[in-house]
């Protein structure tokens, strides 16, 4: 069975992102797409749902399943189809973006083709959105179209893990599950050997480690936590003055909440509140 949606490649559009088709194919035994270098101008995702299929990267064959999924970049060789005894139900998206090349190779999608999806059913849900979207409006409503398809993109690049995990990999994995904890406990003492621990790793590396992962040090991730955390007390708590919220976000000077308040908005918190009350 084959739904999909299908657009022309609009080559003057506003969008920083939009889709060429999308789809969702189950049931096709026979699916099978080979595609040579410079065949195809846009990017791909693919992610199976259920059955199993197979993807060939420099002539080796990978066998794929639920869960996994596959990303290909404008330009590139592409080759994968269905296992013909289990045909596998699988959604997928062509995209294309002005600026989408770097940026999904800044974020290291580029070293990769195969990923593993963790939450596969938020996946879905999204991608049925998208689906839905693209049915329903066509080409009359881009802007919807453009949302749903950014929506997706960004739901897979924070859903994905590489399939292959070598050890650098594996350590990236530990930052990344210890980040909900840390901005849980952002308005708590930061300390540095507590969460080098939890990663089984020394300071120094943790830092490094946390760099490579976020792209900022592990302070700098706290600050904006903490920082998140006021700006949501100075408009939720009017009566609470700025000294006592600079407290409850981890900042026992007040001087220096306000510092990093301005550093990083522009404004003192007391005019912050006063603009967006």
């Amino acid at each position: 069975m084959q739904r999909q949606a299908l657009f022309p490649t609009l080559t003057k559009y506003e969008y920083l992102i939009l889709t060429e088709s999308v789809g969702h194919y189950y049931d096709e035994p026979d699916h099978v797409v080979k595609r040579d270098v410079a065949t195809l101008n846009n990017f791909s995702i693919h992610f199976i749902l259920s059955g199993s299929g197979y993807v060939e990267i420099d002539n080796e064959c990978f066998f794929v399943k639920r869960g996994d999924a596959f990303l290909y970049f404008p330009m590139q060789q592409q080759c994968y189809y269905s296992s013909e005894d289990d045909p596998w139900d699988i959604r997928w998206v062509h995209f294309y973006g002005d600026h989408l090349q770097s940026f999904l190779s800044e974020k290291g999608f580029q070293r990769h083709v195969l990923w593993k999806v963790q939450q596969i059913a938020h996946l879905e849900a999204i991608h049925e959105t998208l689906l839905q979207t693209a049915e329903r409006h066509c080409l009359l409503q881009l802007s919807q179209i453009s949302t749903a398809t950014y929506a997706f993109l960004m739901e897979f690049i924070t859903n994905v893990q590489p399939r292959q995990l070598g050890k650098k990999v594996e350590l990236d994995i530990r930052i990344d599950r210890l980040l909900p904890r840390m901005q849980e406990k952002a308005c708590e003492p930061f300390d540095l050997d507590y969460w080098a621990k939890q990663a089984n790793v020394t300071n120094y590396y943790f830092c490094r480690l946390f760099k490579r992962t976020t792209q900022m040090t592990p302070m700098a991730f706290i600050t904006l936590c903490r920082l998140q955390r006021s700006k949501q007390l100075l408009l939720a708590n009017k009566k609470m003055t700025v000294k006592e919220i600079a407290e409850l976000s981890g900042y026992s000077s007040v001087s220096y909440f306000n510092k990093r308040f301005m550093e990083h908005e522009g404004i003192t918190p007391t005019k912050y509140r006063q603009i967006y009350q």
